[in-house]
């Protein structure tokens, strides 16, 4: 794992990798279906987005951070 994962970072970091997406689907983030989501997701973080839409952050991390 070369990095990890943290409330602060932005969404466009974890949705250009295909090896989240099981992650970001688990966990219901409507950035995948957004028409916006091109834009938003250069200046959203991960905390923004689940303070936002009352996603379990902790749980999203940690899965995030497991993957290799």
């Amino acid at each position: 794992m070369s990095e990890k994962y943290t409330e602060d970072t932005k969404l466009e970091e974890v949705l250009n990798k295909p090896e989240t997406s099981a992650v970001i689907s688990k966990y219901q983030l409507p950035c995948q279906g957004c028409a916006m989501a091109a834009h938003e997701a250069k200046v959203l973080t991960l905390g923004q987005i689940a303070k936002t839409y009352g996603i379990d952050l902790d749980g999203m991390l940690i899965e995030l951070n497991s993957i290799n």
